[in-house]
């Protein structure tokens, strides 16, 4: 987990332009649905599906602001970020209690509309159950024809969410690679922009 100092969470964001001027003017920034829109294009129905499970159920377990409609992606290790040439890289000292967290490859694994199980075989088992039947994951999340399915599936999703409590305190025992969701960034959180200390 990242360096906790005191009740903070050393965490890592790499950010647009965009969202560092936000942060800056506002003290604050939000995410929108229209910036996961922009920034997916033709694949934002596939992103928008688990995202907004992920707020329905996530602002349960961490409050969300007004203001907020979609969660930042962070991480515990920095090198786990996608950057790019106009990233902000954004290290962040959180109030732990902002902050919900759990493992990236189960996070990875809604992207990719999979069952999430505590049994490996389950997951491949289902995946059989489909392949046999000639089902796509994205027919069973994107479309009304198999509803059953579907909501096995959303049911499996509430795994994410394990790890959550044990991560709050530091014990990061069985998670892959740590990552977290924040409703929001604020400015006093920064610690550093780009390696750069802030002043």
């Amino acid at each position: 987990m990242g360096t906790k100092c005191g009740n903070t969470v050393r965490l890592y964001a790499s950010q647009t332009e965009a969202v560092w001027n936000a942060i800056c003017r506002d003290g604050v920034a939000f995410c929108k649905e229209d910036y996961i829109v922009k920034k997916y294009d033709a694949a934002a129905p596939v992103f928008l599906t688990a995202y907004r499970w992920f707020v329905e159920k996530a602002q349960a377990i961490v409050p969300r602001p007004e203001g907020a409609a979609f969660p930042y992606w962070v991480f515990a290790d920095p090198m786990m970020m996608e950057t790019g040439k106009s990233s902000y890289v954004l290290a962040l000292d959180v109030p732990v209690e902002e902050a919900l967290f759990f493992d990236m490859f189960d996070w990875n694994q809604i992207l990719q509309f999979h069952l999430l199980s505590k049994d490996p075989m389950e997951e491949r088992r289902f995946l059989e159950e489909l392949n046999a039947r000639g089902i796509r994951a994205n027919d069973i999340m994107l479309t009304g024809f198999y509803p059953d399915l579907r909501q096995r599936v959303l049911d499996s999703w509430e795994l994410l969410f394990r790890h959550h409590k044990a991560a709050r305190v530091g014990n990061t025992e069985g998670i892959g690679k740590l990552q977290a969701a924040l409703w929001q960034i604020r400015r006093d959180w920064v610690v550093s922009v780009n390696g750069k200390p802030m002043q």
